[in-house]
């Protein structure tokens, strides 16, 4: 397959209709690891904003079994996704998700926030550091994925755009965005978690080369201070010299997706996998657009409203 192929026909797609399909083929063929490196960079940005940070640092998730919450993350996402948002399977992963955040009272605006990375983080990082940019249909494929997923997840005023959910994100990062020393706990110990990818002489090395590529505004709310310019240049060069290596590539062949694989779990998982353990005590709520049992009401999600300046992702 020519590498712009697969460009092309998606070029001739519409994304309200076709948005799941274009969303597979960004994430398993065209920027499979570039979309990882984006969603990461997004776990990093909800650490600027305290109130989410401190949520974490209460739970602490990271420090006790980091890895698998990074994968439960990210598998979660998949398994949404992976049969139809609106398949059985995909609605199943919902109430899933659902139940674990039942447990916390976080306000919308900062589920709102935490979706608006998962869309805006990956676009930026692949336009960025990607073998190219993504086209129209592909960036308003992401927001629409990022819009079927809040609703499903009863979050209220989700955006139904990329330029709304941008909008969205850099304006609360603005008001947000502040340092406090859960943010820089929560921060180390996922540094930590990708440090132990690599082998023990690079440990040292891959948080710095994650800290060089994030703007100056996150480290400050992180607590960390930039990296040296030479750093930040050879770094910022290597993604450019990677994306110009893998350009001259051909395209990912249909038959060999690129799919998640999990260190958690090197036997695969199920979706009860997915999660805190505790998850699996409490009840499972019909989502929004779906009739109750008979007899049963359908609590709604627990929420407080955007009141003053908890677990989001």
């Amino acid at each position: 397959m020519g590498r712009y192929s697969r460009l092309r026909r998606i070029q001739q797609m519409d994304p309200q209709r076709d948005f799941e399909q274009i969303y597979r083929w960004i994430t398993h063929y065209e920027f499979p690891r570039d979309y990882l490196h984006g969603t990461s960079i997004a776990f990093l940005r909800d650490y600027g904003v305290p109130r989410v940070s401190r949520l974490l640092d209460r739970t602490q998730e990271f420090e006790r079994a980091g890895q698998k919450r990074y994968d439960d993350t990210v598998l979660i996402t998949y398994e949404m996704v992976r049969e139809g948002m609106d398949s059985e399977h995909g609605r199943a992963a919902a109430r899933h998700l659902n139940r674990i955040h039942g447990r916390y009272r976080i306000p919308d605006e900062d589920f709102l926030y935490v979706l608006a990375t998962t869309v805006v983080g990956p676009k930026r990082w692949i336009d960025r550091f990607g073998w190219r940019r993504l086209s129209e249909q592909e960036t308003e494929s992401l927001a629409l994925v990022g819009r079927r997923m809040g609703e499903m997840m009863g979050i209220s005023g989700v955006p139904d755009t990329y330029a709304a959910f941008e909008r969205l994100h850099d304006d609360y990062e603005r008001e947000m965005f502040a340092y406090d020393p859960a943010n820089r706990r929560v921060a180390a110990a996922t540094l930590r978690i990708l440090a132990s990818w690599y082998p023990a002489p690079l440990r040292r090395t891959a948080p710095r080369v994650v800290l060089a590529v994030l703007d100056e505004p996150l480290l400050k709310a992180l607590g960390f201070r930039p990296q040296p310019r030479r750093l930040r240049a050879a770094v910022h060069g290597a993604f450019r010299v990677r994306a110009a290596l893998i350009r001259l590539l051909p395209g990912r062949p249909e038959r060999f997706p690129r799919k998640p694989k999990a260190r958690t779990y090197p036997f695969g998982w199920t979706l009860d996998d997915l999660g805190p353990h505790w998850a699996h005590s409490r009840p499972s709520s019909p989502l929004r657009d779906e009739t109750p049992p008979e007899g049963a009401s359908a609590p709604a999600r627990s929420s407080v409203p955007p009141a003053p300046p908890q677990e989001t992702r």
